[in-house]
């Protein structure tokens, strides 16, 4: 199955969350800090949830936006690559529900010349059939 057919289905939005961390392999990128910007989308299968109305058949949004915080606020990274990758492994073995989960961070503030509104990554992570990412 390739990741277009991947990506259809029911998910978990998280738009917009704003975090200072120390991310970056600049030395005052791990002294000052700067704001990440991230989105999350997580695929999981919501039809139990839509007929029980019942938190306990999802996931709830803020277990999510926790495991961001914790990962973009927590150890530093050198690449955005990796914090997203963290993002995604963590929400994958604390959830197992969820199939597949988008990550993209941005940096508003980056030592560019010339106008932007940011620069990041996105990655796109799938189970396996045997469970890994």
């Amino acid at each position: 199955m390739d990741d277009t057919q991947l990506m259809k289905g029911d998910k978990l939005i998280l738009r917009g969350l704003k975090f200072h961390g120390y991310h970056g392999v600049k030395p005052e990128e791990r002294t000052l800090g700067q704001k990440f910007l991230v989105d999350v989308d997580a695929w999981i299968d919501l039809r139990e949830a839509g007929k029980s109305d019942r938190l306990s058949d999802t996931v709830s949004y803020t277990d999510i936006y926790r495991i961001v915080k914790g990962v973009i606020e927590g150890t530093p990274h050198n690449l955005l690559e990796s914090v997203a990758h963290q993002i995604a492994s963590t929400t994958f073995s604390k959830h197992p529900q969820i199939s597949s989960v988008c990550v993209k961070i941005g940096k508003p503030h980056v030592a560019v010349q010339g106008q932007l509104d940011y620069l990041g990554v996105e990655i796109f992570r799938s189970r396996t059939a045997d469970g890994q990412i």
